[in-house]
């Protein structure tokens, strides 16, 4: 239902159904699926493909050109899947000629003030918190949580099922079923409470702990880490999903996020004392 203070462009396909508020704006060569709700003030640019039954509350901007110096205006899109919820003046902006795409999958939830730089990829079930700020090429698999404020450094990996704490400054890979915080970010053990939420069984969760114990506290390179876990732990499809991300970390530089202990923040504050 459009408002007629609303400007829909006569070439954009907007489903049936779709409530459209007054003061929305929307572009030529915009898709919108059905059950969709426009709120008033969404600006909504051309290349904008969007799934049914999402929300999209007012001030939001979809599908503006890339804040990117190299874009040269090349066709590009913004595709959100279906019931995805995107907050008050969240950014999302069209991908560059690297992706040509900027993605936000399923049932993804992206709360206010939110920036999700161009050809970014946000994956199913995640939640970004209250200002997140992604700069391009950043990978976010299914289900990972980001806490409000955290900004991240472009071409970062995150994992699935990552619990990332507030006002995280995330400059590298987090892999897959952990929490990270601290500054600088650091592994802060498994995700544990998650993963039981979302089903995994006891024996799973067990495993992955003892997998993270060898990578980040058994003392050696994590190339020997990885042989040892590859070698001694039952093949699932956790243990390839840990082996196949760190692998690929270390492929495209970014690296994986360290390991933290007790002794290294000991140090930290008797260096503080003594100056």
């Amino acid at each position: 239902m459009k408002q007629p203070l609303a400007y829909v462009h006569p070439n954009a396909q907007i489903a049936h159904n779709v409530a459209i508020d007054p003061f929305v704006f929307i572009d030529n060569d915009v898709v919108i699926g059905e059950g969709t709700w426009i709120g008033s003030g969404a600006v909504i640019y051309s290349g904008a493909r969007i799934g049914k039954n999402c929300k999209i509350f007012p001030g939001a901007v979809i599908s503006a050109i890339p804040q990117d110096l190299k874009f040269q205006g090349e066709y590009s899109t913004v595709e959100i899947g279906d019931n995805v919820t995107i907050r008050e003046c969240v950014t999302i902006n069209r991908g560059t000629v690297d992706r040509h795409k900027t993605v936000v999958k399923d049932n993804a939830l992206l709360m206010a003030y939110v920036h999700v730089a161009h050809d970014c990829i946000v994956g199913k079930h995640c939640i970004l918190a209250n200002a997140v700020n992604m700069a391009g090429h950043v990978v976010i698999d299914d289900y990972a949580i980001v806490g409000g404020m955290s900004a991240i450094h472009q071409f970062v990996t995150i994992g699935k099922h990552v619990m990332i704490s507030g006002g995280s400054l995330i400059g590298k890979d987090i892999p897959p079923y952990t929490k990270a915080g601290r500054h600088p970010i650091s592994y802060e053990g498994i995700n544990s409470i998650g993963l039981r939420r979302r089903g995994f069984d006891n024996k799973i969760i067990t495993q992955i702990q003892d997998i993270y114990r060898v990578i980040y506290f058994s003392g050696i390179l994590t190339s020997d880490a990885l042989t040892i876990i590859e070698r001694d732990f039952e093949a699932t499809e956790e243990r390839d999903e840990i082996l196949n991300f760190i692998r690929n970390s270390g492929a495209h530089g970014r690296g994986i996020m360290k390991g933290y202990t007790f002794m290294s923040e000991k140090n930290k504050n008797n260096n503080n004392e003594n100056e």
